[in-house]
């Protein structure tokens, strides 16, 4: 099994930071006792600007959750399809031979869901097996890999697509002035992206899936995710997040890579969901690890914030790209999300 290519896709609209906080500002209003607090967590998350879904001026215009998923279904759509189109251009693969396709958000909802309304528009065979999945947020970057290569597996001559596709900026809570909702204003942005994983008898380059590993943690359902009501998606972020990346994530590496005869110093890349400034760093700390070896993370979590599912991909994307490890050498893979859980894969390059 191998990940054969990866690509990402945004919207076309992109603001500095400075932009968002000042538009933000406006969007609240006299809600907002204090707006100089937002200056101060908005250069916390130390992101540079975002992608968004919409003009500025359009989303005085949502005034209800119906409005904002009909944006989050055609934006969708749209950045669906240059995602997946721009990562089976290189390796030559027609759209049709896709054998399936796995879709992963938790920023909006569908039914027929993006995958069948992706069938038309990019002339996937009318006999692929589609997996849309809601819910998993920020781990189902790396749980779609770890999906996809167990279809594979079981299908060796396949080859499956994950699409994921996060729109976050869709759904701000006007009424809600929680820090949770104030920070995470300032933190996630738009995207999607999409991979090709291949199964042993195609012929594909590309870091090859030795391994996969899913956690769930017992009672941690509300350190992430939404509340979902009349309203649409309401953040919930307990500051707790970096406490529970600590205390797990550690372990559950060691443990991951132990049964697979191997030790964190065999590592030699290491690909992590771009959580934030303090999940980046506890990720560190719970990895130990240091001189730069998340530097990838870091430099996607400036440029676009954090998106969710996607982000993880966009780190792969890079390292694919720009900081291809030495042939033969692991990787690790892995992001934690709402459950509260974690995944990890194990690369070979």
């Amino acid at each position: 099994m191998r990940i054969a290519s990866v690509a990402g896709a945004f919207p076309k609209h992109y603001f500095s930071q400075e932009v968002l906080v000042e538009a933000l500002k406006q969007y609240w209003g006299e809600r907002l006792k204090r707006p100089e607090v937002l200056d101060k967590l908005h250069a916390n998350v130390k992101v540079e600007g975002r992608y968004m879904s919409m003009p500025l001026e359009g989303y005085y215009g949502l005034s209800t959750w119906g409005e904002a998923n009909n944006v989050w279904i055609e934006t969708g759509l749209d950045i669906g399809e240059q995602a997946i189109t721009a990562a089976l251009k290189p390796i030559g693969l027609p759209a049709r031979e896709v054998d399936a396709i796995f879709v992963v958000s938790v920023t909006g909802i569908a039914s027929p869901s993006l995958d069948a309304r992706l069938v038309n528009r990019l002339g996937l065979c009318p006999n692929i097996k589609r997996n849309p999945l809601f819910g998993l947020g920020c781990v189902a970057g790396a749980a779609g890999i770890a999906r996809a290569a167990d279809y594979v597996r079981g299908f060796p001559g396949h080859t499956a697509i994950l699409l994921a596709v996060e729109l976050c900026s869709l759904t701000i809570q006007r009424d809600d002035l929680s820090m949770a909702n104030l920070i995470s204003a300032g933190l996630f942005g738009d995207g999607a992206a999409a991979v090709v994983i291949t199964g042993d008898e195609r012929d594909f380059q590309g870091p090859e899936i030795i391994a996969t590993r899913s956690t769930f943690y017992p009672n941690t359902e509300r350190t992430m995710g939404w509340d979902i009501s009349e309203k649409g998606f309401q953040i919930v972020l307990s500051p707790g997040v970096p406490d529970v990346v600590k205390q797990n994530l550690g372990k559950d590496a060691e443990q991951f890579l132990s049964d697979l005869g191997l030790e964190k110093k065999d590592i030699s890349s290491w690909i992590f969901h771009t959580g934030g400034p303090k999940v980046l760093e506890a990720v560190e700390e719970a990895l130990e690890l240091k001189d730069g070896e998340l530097e990838a993370s870091w430099d996607c979590l400036a440029k676009v914030g954090n998106l969710s599912s996607v982000s993880v991909l966009l780190v792969l994307e890079d390292v694919m790209a720009n900081h291809r490890p030495e042939p033969g050498s692991y990787g690790i893979l892995g992001a934690m999300g709402p459950g509260f859980c974690s995944e990890l894969i194990l690369l070979k390059w």
